[in-house]
């Protein structure tokens, strides 16, 4: 994987965000405290923030200008963002078609005619990634996945996570501030602190 983010300057409430550094694994953790800035270099890769200078490129293409859509990413943010007056199906397929390759992973067949309302945490997660593979992204972006799952289920998550990363070859950035979560999922860790990367 290449993801690179060269002199990237992007102000925000509490501090500013300054922000070099090259992701080259195929699976990278963005790892530190709560406001450590590391969702915004998510909304930054994906296109949903724009830097005041630097730029950011995705396997050697410069995407800094491009709107999100042209981006290829698949973006989970926190909160998952699924459709509350959709089925799951129907979540799932506003990314792309069906794959039961993904839908098997994810063990969620017996969800698809399911409304979101009705879902669990977990059962919510392993949705949001199904919708953001299946529109075949060039980078898989995950904040915070294990966010809001019940202790006994993030186990469970975990586990999908790992298959994901095993079967799916998807490069993945990968927010937590849970260092034993990021040393299971990835082969690189990037520390950051403060708006700035305090160690790759």
């Amino acid at each position: 994987m290449s993801v690179v983010l060269r002199d990237v300057v992007l102000p925000l409430a509490h501090f500013t965000l300054e922000v070099s550094v090259a992701m080259s694994a195929r699976t990278t953790a963005l790892y530190g405290p709560s406001g450590a800035g590391k969702t915004s270099v998510l909304e930054l890769i994906a296109g949903l923030r724009k830097p005041a200078r630097g730029s950011i490129a995705i396997h050697d293409r410069d995407v800094t200008s491009l709107p999100p859509r042209k981006r290829n990413v698949g973006y989970v943010p926190q909160d998952d963002a699924l459709f509350p007056h959709l089925s799951v199906r129907q979540n799932i397929t506003y990314g792309g078609d069906l794959d039961d390759a993904v839908i098997n992973v994810l063990d969620i067949a017996h969800l698809l005619d399911r409304g979101v309302e009705r879902l669990s945490g977990g059962e919510r997660k392993r949705v949001a990634l199904a919708r953001a593979l299946l529109s075949h992204p060039q980078v898989l972006l995950l904040d915070e996945p294990l966010a809001g799952v019940d202790t006994e289920l993030r186990a469970r998550v975990l586990e999908h996570l790992v298959r994901i990363r095993d079967e799916f070859p998807i490069p993945m950035v990968y927010v937590t501030h849970d260092l034993a979560e990021a040393n299971v999922i990835c082969e690189e860790i990037v520390m950051m602190e403060k708006g700035r990367v305090v160690r790759e």
